[in-house]
């Protein structure tokens, strides 16, 4: 949460004349209503069955770069569609920047409670682990602009995600 999924990813597709899908925006487009409203009518195992079809249906597709959730990979599912329809990166920011990038932000359900910095972290602990082994490439994401980051991902793939 907060690493700059979307914002590398149009970044990347743009550099890779791909493109661009997010996961969470089409699900807000198919359901609609927003990502907040699904996790407070449905609660998380709601949302992440929806997110589950949406990404079966996504990882289909060739010629994409798909900006996942942040729990996407909570379900052993989604990893292994992930892992084998595509290249997976994983854009690390450590939580101090997390929560920096995601400070006040009413649209992340999963922080909205006394003290997100321990939320994070918490986040952190579960989702780390799950990230690494899904990813084909760890990109450090929590400095410079997403431009950069989006050619460095290039970079490191090199020829991979074209």
């Amino acid at each position: 949460m907060g690493a700059g999924k979307s914002t590398v990813g149009r970044e990347l597709a743009a550099l890779l004349g791909l493109t661009f899908i997010d996961s969470d925006t089409e699900i807000e487009q198919r359901t609609g209503v927003s990502i907040p409203w699904i996790f407070d009518l449905e609660g998380e195992p709601g949302f992440r069955a929806r997110e589950s079809g949406v990404l079966d249906e996504l990882t289909g597709r060739d010629g994409v770069v798909l900006a996942t959730g942040g729990g996407a990979v909570t379900v052993a599912a989604n990893r292994d569609l992930l892992g084998a329809r595509g290249v997976v990166v994983y854009l690390y920011t450590p939580v101090s920047v997390q929560l920096q990038r995601t400070r006040g932000d009413a649209d992340r359900p999963l922080l909205q409670g006394s003290d997100p910095e321990a939320r994070l972290q918490a986040l952190m602990e579960a989702r780390d682990p799950l990230y690494r082994e899904v990813a084909d490439a760890v990109i450090e994401a929590s400095g410079g602009r997403a431009r950069n980051v989006a050619r460095r991902i290039a970079e490191t793939l090199q020829g991979d995600v074209a």
